[in-house]
């Protein structure tokens, strides 16, 4: 079973050995961890960006192609939400009928952080509504996790938000996974 490891942790500046250890996690639980990385980046950099970009976005989808499930980190990324690279890739894997997998290391509700931003904008719009639900994040995110999988969105199951790269709620959301998908683990 190979799992496509979305999310904006290829923006971290240890991204590879994030990726490694979501790999290795991974592979305790009988599941290939395959992460998006751009390894090639002295030769990406050497492309016009126009060409650059156009080479990653292929690359993804064609690592997306092969790969059975998504489990996607949805812990809010530059705003109140999940990153909308990763939320593309969750829809792709979606219209795929692959199974969608994810988590979120914020224990704050999605309302409370979407108050906060919305308070923050320069010239905001009165009355503008925030969504509720007491959801994680925004109910089509909640909603695609939930009925993708069939699992709900994995979360701090202690109320404690960790750091961005925090990696034990990555693990409990793969067990689940593999759990909920029937994987053997190695030497099971």
């Amino acid at each position: 079973m190979k799992a496509y490891l979305a999310g904006p942790d290829v923006f971290l500046p240890n991204a590879l050995q994030n990726a490694a250890a979501k790999i290795a996690i991974c592979a305790k639980y009988g599941i290939t961890g395959r992460a998006p990385l751009n390894e090639e980046i002295e030769q990406l950099a050497a492309l016009p960006e126009d060409e650059a970009w156009r080479v990653i976005y292929l690359k993804d989808i064609e690592m997306m192609q092969e790969c059975d499930i998504i489990i996607a980190n949805l812990t809010p990324f530059r705003g109140a939400s999940a990153d909308s690279g990763t939320l593309i890739e969750l829809g792709w894997f979606l219209g795929q009928n692959k199974p969608v997998f994810g988590y979120s290391n914020s224990a704050e509700p999605f309302a409370a952080r979407s108050h906060r931003h919305v308070a923050a904008i320069a010239d905001p719009i009165p009355g503008l509504a925030v969504e509720g639900f007491g959801l994680a994040d925004n109910l089509m995110i909640a909603g695609a996790v939930t009925y993708g999988g069939g699992l709900p969105l994995t979360l701090p199951a202690d109320g404690i938000t960790r750091a961005f790269d925090a990696l034990d709620i990555f693990e409990t959301c793969a067990a689940t996974a593999a759990e909920k998908l029937q994987i053997k683990p190695p030497g099971f």
